[in-house]
């Protein structure tokens, strides 16, 4: 396989104006010349960044077939500037457009692990609110959602919040939940979870407009297999695959899995090309 990474130097946008100014990080993989296939553009999870496991196996399948890969740190993750406890679904999602305006890729791919599947899906809804005619704008031309986690601040936290924890949030402005994950805890904010409320996508119907394939673990411990099956509901005209893993947990990180991911991405990519071609 060709190297993964032959430019190891991360770019830098600054997205937001004043004191909401941050820096985000992006690595990007040029496609080789004359390679016109999708863009594919990593979504990292909650806490995760573009230099996680599943993210390198993406940029190795595009270093493999050639094709253009975008990876960015939202604010507070990794490699980018600002605070975590400022993070907000809002806030990641403006950086994700920014930085798919900044590139300006022709066609893209979303590739969404856990909360960066709910990005996916309100990218999706924006991409489809300014890609009219008149209006310059990539085309989504397939997505897969790992374990993908839309509404989980007011589906799957705030339905489960203990007194202790409605007290913290009420009282500091967040509470702090041990990471099965990370020596350090999660920290969900007020903020979240209020912004979370106003970007929900599972109160009606979703159209990407493109092909979906969902890679959902049943002994996912943070995001229960009945919420990707929910998600599918919520997907009527769209083609969706939903690939259950009997003995999937919620990182789905291993060899088989990885497999599974670059299965799926081939696949969108077949289905793209396809699409192509005249009939």
């Amino acid at each position: 396989m060709p190297d993964q990474m032959p430019d190891t130097q991360p770019q830098f946008l600054t997205v937001g104006e004043g004191e909401a100014a941050r820096e985000i990080a992006m690595l990007v993989r040029p496609a080789q010349a004359g390679n016109k296939a999708p863009t594919l553009v990593w979504l990292s999870g909650y806490r995760s960044d573009m230099s996680g496991t599943k993210a390198l196996e993406l940029d190795g399948l595009a270093a493999e077939l050639g094709l253009a890969c975008i990876r960015f740190d939202y604010s507070g993750h990794g490699l980018s500037g600002g605070s975590f406890r400022d993070g907000t679904i809002s806030r990641w999602l403006e950086e994700a457009l920014a930085v798919i305006g900044h590139l300006a890729p022709e066609r893209v791919i979303l590739v969404g692990s856990s909360m960066g599947g709910w990005i996916a899906l309100r990218l999706a809804q924006e991409l489809a609110r300014h890609g009219e005619p008149k209006l310059e704008g990539p085309k989504l031309v397939g997505m897969v959602l790992i374990a993908p986690a839309p509404d989980f601040t007011s589906d799957l936290i705030e339905p489960n919040l203990t007194a202790k924890e409605r007290k913290s949030l009420t009282e500091r402005g967040y509470f702090e939940e041990r990471s099965q994950y990370s020596p350090e805890p999660n920290i969900y904010a007020r903020a979240l979870i209020e912004d979370g409320r106003q970007n929900r996508v599972l109160d009606g119907i979703i159209e990407t407009g493109c092909p979906v394939h969902i890679l959902q673990g049943m002994k996912d411990p943070d995001v229960p297999h009945a919420h990707a099956m929910k998600l599918v509901e919520h997907l009527p005209a769209d083609d969706v695959v939903l690939t259950l893993i009997r003995d999937g947990d919620h990182r789905l990180s291993r060899a088989s899995d990885l497999a599974l991911l670059v299965s799926a991405v081939r696949g969108i990519l077949r289905s793209s090309a396809n699409m192509e071609k005249p009939t």
